[in-house]
Parts: structure tokens; sequence; C-alpha cells
């Protein structure tokens, strides 16, 4: 169990991952974000500095929503991001439809290079019997 302190609030809380965030201020958040979505559903060609400050959210926080593919806005909208591979002009996320096509394909061929793990031979006559290492007792004694 790994505790920390809350980022916003300096609250102890216990960690299970994604932002250090407490339940408290992380159900706060979401509930901005529902503002937020709302506002933009409302008013689609709204700026990123507009949506701030109306909601009283940080240019910085809403920039994460749409790098993280959680807001989008429409192809008429200001707003506009540039791809992190080849610059092009995007509305949501870090990656163009090209460049994720890209990296989909390198990822994919990478995974067919990984060579299969020679398999231990059995022998019927043996007693010896093989576990396969699955990580988890690493030089740590006996199961």
């Amino acid at each position: 169990m790994d505790v920390r302190n809350c980022k916003n609030c300096g609250k102890l809380f216990n960690y299970i991952g994604g932002q250090p965030l407490c339940p408290t201020c992380m159900k706060a958040l979401d509930d901005k974000f529902d503002q937020v979505k709302e506002y933009i559903y409302d008013h689609p060609r709204a700026g990123v500095q507009e949506v701030a400050e109306e909601n009283d959210v940080t240019t910085m926080q809403i920039h994460k929503w749409i790098r993280d593919e959680r807001l989008s806005f429409t192809e008429d909208s200001m707003v506009s991001l540039e791809c992190e591979m080849c610059g092009a002009s995007i509305r949501t996320g870090r990656f163009c439809k090209s460049c994720k096509d890209k990296l989909s394909s390198h990822f994919g061929s990478l995974y067919e290079q990984i060579p299969e793990e020679k398999k231990r031979e059995f022998k019927e006559e043996s007693k010896m019997r093989f576990l396969q290492n699955r990580g988890g007792n690493k030089g740590k004694g006996p199961l």
C-alpha cells in the first residue's frame, strides 16, 4: 500500500495510481471536467483561454485533458495542437492519425521480432519438474 499526500490539498490518502490526488480532489476535478465539457458543447468556438476563465480551470489542465483525448474541439474551433512527431495540426491527443498508424505498425513489428522462449524438454523418466518463472519469487526463498 502506497500512502501519499494529495497534490492539491495535502491530505494523506492511499495512492493506487494515476494522478496523485485524494478521492475528494479527484471527484472535484471530474466535476470540473464535466463542467468544461458542457461549456465546450454549448460554446463550440470558444478558445482554451476563454474556457479556462469561464470554468475556473487552468489552461494547463485543459491542455492535459486534450492530450489525454478526454476533450476534443470541433473542426471550426480556434483550438488546435501539434502532433508531437511531425508537427501536423490535430484537435485532440498527442499524435496525428498518420503517426499513430506508423507507431502502431512499428510496435507490432517489434512484438513479432521477440523470439519465443525455448521450452525445456521434459523426459518421462526424469522426476524433475520445471515451473515457469513468473517473476514473483526471484531469490526470495521457498514459495
